[in-house]
C-alpha cells in the first residue's frame, strides 16, 4: 500500500482536530457526522473532502481502508466492530471503549480480521512523554518511587461520562507506559455537584507491586487549567507542565541524603530538558499511517487500551464505594 486513504468519523470538539491532521497529510477521503453542524465543520476544514452523515456507507467503500473513530464512547465498540468486520483498520479516540469487556471484543475482532486497531493515547506520542520514558528507563531519575499528575480545567463539561473517564485516560495510559506493569490495587474519591451520579472532580491512587505509588487528580471544575505530570526518583525528579509555553520538561537535580541517620535535603539545579518540536496530534496521526502501510503493531495498540480500561474501570468501582480499594486481579 502507498498510502491508505481515511474517513474520519465524527467532526465534533476534538474529531476537527483528526480532520485537520489527516487532511494536512494528504490522505483524507471523507468526513462522517450525522450531524448538520459537524458536517459544516468538516467542509470549512476540508472543502474538496467528500461529507456524509450516515457512518454505514463509510464501511462499506473499497476507497477507504481505514477509519477514525471520534464519537462518543457508547459508540466505540459497535462501531469499530462494524469497521473491522469491513476491513477496516481503525484508530478509536480514548477512552477505548466504556469497559473492558468491550475493549476485548474489540480486540479479538481485530485478531481475528488481521486488521490495525490503535487507541489514540495522545500522550505517548508529547515529546517530553517520549524524552521522559527515555529518561525514567536508563536510570537517570534514579529509582522511581512515586508519580502524581493533575489534570484541572474549568470545563469543558460532559454529560455522558464523568471527569475520571474523560480526564484520566491520558495520565493512566502514560504511568502504566512509564511504570511497565498494572497496578496491584486502586482506590478512588470524586464528588458529583452538577449532575447527579456524574463526578466531576475525582482523585485516584494506584499502588503497584514494586512499591511505587501514584495519584491522578482530575476535574473541570477548577478555576484554573493544569496539566502537570510530576516523577520523583530517588536521584532527580522530572516535572512535566503542558501548559508551559516554554520548558515543558524540567529536570530537578534534588534527592534526599541522610547523615547520622537523619535526613538531608540536597537542591541542585533545575534545567530545562531539550525537546523536538512538532505537534503531538501530527505524531499520532502519521504512526498510525505507518502502522496501516507496514502493518506493524502500534504503540498505543489495543492491549495498552484494555490496560488503561482495566485501571478506569477498577477507579470507577472503588468511586462508587466510596473509595473503597479494588483489586485490579479481580476485574
Amino acid at each position: 500500500m502507498n498510502q491508505p486513504s481515511i474517513a474520519v468519523l465524527g467532526c465534533g470538539y476534538w474529531g476537527q482536530n483528526l480532520v485537520r491532521n489527516f487532511h494536512a497529510l494528504g490522505v483524507l477521503r471523507a468526513v462522517c457526522d450525522p450531524g448538520e453542524a459537524g458536517r459544516a465543520r468538516a467542509r470549512q476544514i476540508a472543502p474538496e473532502v467528500e461529507v456524509l452523515d450516515d457512518f454505514a456507507s463509510v464501511f462499506q467503500r473499497s476507497d477507504v481502508h481505514a477509519v477514525v473513530l471520534a464519537t462518543p464512547a457508547e459508540t466505540h465498540e459497535p462501531l469499530a466492530l462494524q469497521a473491522l468486520a469491513a476491513g477496516k483498520d481503525v484508530l478509536v479516540e480514548k477512552p477505548m471503549a466504556l469497559n473492558h469487556q468491550q475493549g476485548l471484543r474489540m480486540h479479538e475482532a481485530a485478531e481475528k480480521a488481521g486488521g490495525i486497531l490503535m487507541v489514540g493515547h495522545l500522550l505517548e506520542f508529547h515529546p517530553a512523554v517520549l524524552k521522559l520514558r527515555e529518561m525514567v528507563a536508563g536510570g537517570a531519575l534514579g529509582k522511581v518511587n512515586y508519580i502524581y499528575s493533575n489534570r484541572l480545567n474549568f470545563g469543558k463539561i460532559r454529560t455522558e461520562e464523568n471527569a475520571l473517564w474523560s480526564f484520566a485516560p491520558h495520565d493512566i495510559a502514560v504511568i502504566l507506559r512509564l511504570v511497565g506493569e498494572l497496578p496491584l490495587e486502586v482506590t478512588c474519591t470524586g464528588g458529583s455537584y452538577l449532575t447527579p451520579n456524574l463526578a466531576d472532580v475525582t482523585v485516584s491512587c494506584l499502588h503497584f507491586r514494586s512499591g511505587l505509588r501514584a495519584h491522578i487528580f482530575v476535574s473541570w471544575l477548577n478555576p484554573f487549567k493544569e496539566q502537570k505530570l510530576v516523577v520523583m526518583g530517588d536521584q532527580k525528579m522530572a516535572v512535566f507542565n503542558d501548559v508551559a509555553k516554554e520548558a515543558k520538561l524540567v529536570l530537578f537535580d534534588q534527592r534526599v541524603d541522610f547523615s547520622n541517620r537523619q535526613p538531608v535535603l540536597q537542591r541542585g539545579a533545575e534545567v530545562a530538558v531539550a525537546l523536538p518540536t512538532g505537534e503531538p496530534l501530527r505524531a499520532e496521526c502519521e504512526h498510525f499511517l505507518e502502522c496501516v502501510r507496514t502493518r506493524a503493531r502500534p504503540l498505543t495498540d489495543s492491549a495498552s487500551g484494555i490496560a488503561v480500561l482495566r485501571v478506569l474501570q477498577a477507579c470507577q468501582i472503588s468511586l462508587q464505594l466510596n473509595g473503597r480499594p479494588t483489586v485490579l486481579a479481580e476485574v
